[in-house]
């Protein structure tokens, strides 16, 4: 229902509620459109955010935004492949991308959010963006079941009502929406959380190895470690397991307690750290994969992680947020050219989306069911190529399908030879 209060109106064709990847890819993209976009974001940047490490298939998006050369021209560490270390410290060969494929996508990066969120916002703002820090959405309003605008408050202003053809959430976890709406569905087996903090002096690789992200397993697989290396000698470390193992039975519920007895069970992590220097607090995030059961309905959209998240393993997080964000626009700068922002419409990226993030956490799944991927290759060599295509995030398309039969095969195999 829409307010009675009386509060004084502007009208826009979008606004956008949140200021993180997602919600400035898409209001970049509707603003080079030409359509006024007013962005609100609750916090002031730069603030912090985890999710640090880029795969090759953000290229695309940031190269519509007008973002690469600021990527190109930062001091983020520069990325060229992802290597995985087992329960017993043995590492796999690293996976680089250039050599499955020879382009300019095939380098990404390390990125400290707090930075690149800000990078991103200003950018917006470069497009046409008119944007509001520090502003928060108290509700969206609604005319039946068609969303109709905002009621916000910006800073020490009165509150305003904003009058919008479309209203996107993209505020994050706490999704507006999602829960005014009860669209969020937690995932039933993928019930983990994490736990990490910073380190400084760590180990790093050298050449293109300096910017690997190396996936740590930790002993009985109970777990694995994240070890990201970004600038300024900072090295992101964070382990993630299920929330039940994590956080309950234990004799200490201190996080930094909890950390250590984790890297206590990680001989490949263990000497990494040995001689570096912890530089931050620790954080947790807590049972964190769920998806909203729509994506839009009339005159809304839900992208990033207000519409799903998918556990960190293969560092989606920012590519899942680009790319919902640039899909959720096209679909609303083409109704708003042909006035239709019905939730047919609006919905019309979806399906594809759904299959993509469905392809990253049948993956996703088969690393925790103990697959591996080294073995699946050998057996298979003449995949390899669209095993790295998931590994980039090269998801949306049907091509790489022919994978999973065969990954849940040798899945199958391994578990019935584990019961013998």
């Amino acid at each position: 229902m829409v307010s009675a209060a009386s509060h004084p109106k502007t009208e826009t064709d979008v606004v956008v509620i949140g200021g993180g990847p997602a919600g400035s890819t898409a209001s970049t993209l509707i603003a080079q459109a030409g359509y006024k976009v007013e962005l609100f974001e609750r916090d002031h940047f730069p603030r912090f955010h985890i999710g640090e490490s880029l795969i090759p298939q953000t290229y695309y998006v940031l190269n519509r935004l007008g973002m690469l050369d600021k990527m190109k021209g930062s001091h983020f560490v520069k990325k060229y492949s992802v290597q995985f270390v087992n329960r017993r410290g043995q590492l796999s060969e690293p996976f680089y991308f250039v050599d499955h494929k020879p382009h300019e996508s095939s380098q990404t990066w390390q990125v400290r959010r707090s930075e690149f969120d800000t990078l991103m916002l200003n950018n917006a703002r470069e497009h046409g963006v008119n944007v509001h820090e520090g502003a928060r959405v108290l509700e969206v309003l609604f005319e039946g079941s068609q969303a109709v605008g905002v009621r916000v408050k910006c800073g020490d202003e009165p509150e305003r009502e904003v009058r919008a053809k479309v209203v996107i959430d993209a505020s994050g976890q706490s999704s507006l929406l999602m829960d005014r709406l009860n669209l969020r569905e937690w995932d039933p087996v993928l019930k983990k959380a994490a736990l990490w903090t910073y380190w400084k002096g760590a180990y790093r690789d050298t050449g293109r190895d300096e910017g690997t992200t190396v996936v740590i397993q930790t002993e009985g697989k109970k777990g694995w470690f994240w070890y990201i290396p970004l600038h300024d000698d900072i090295v992101s470390v964070g382990v993630v397991a299920d929330y039940t193992y994590l956080f309950q039975n234990r004799d200490s519920k201190e996080f930094e307690d909890i950390y250590f007895e984790e890297v206590a069970r990680c001989p490949g992590l263990h000497p990494r750290i040995a001689n570096a220097q912890r530089c931050d607090i620790f954080r947790a995030q807590k049972e964190y994969t769920y998806r909203a059961k729509q994506a839009a309905g009339d005159g809304w959209a839900l992208i990033g992680d207000a519409y799903g998240f998918l556990d960190p393993l293969y560092s989606s997080g920012v590519l899942l947020a680009l790319n919902s964000g640039s899909q959720a626009a096209d679909a609303i700068v083409e109704g708003l050219a042909k006035n239709d922002v019905s939730e047919k419409q609006l919905r019309k990226w979806e399906p594809g989306f759904n299959a993509g993030m469905d392809r990253m956490r049948q993956l996703v799944c088969a690393y925790y069911d103990g697959l591996s991927f080294g073995r699946f290759i050998r057996k298979h060599p003449h995949l390899k190529g669209l095993v790295t295509d998931v590994l980039i995030g090269d998801v949306f398309k049907d091509e790489v399908d022919v994978l999973w039969p065969l990954i849940d095969e040798m899945r199958a195999e391994q578990q019935a030879a584990h019961s013998a």
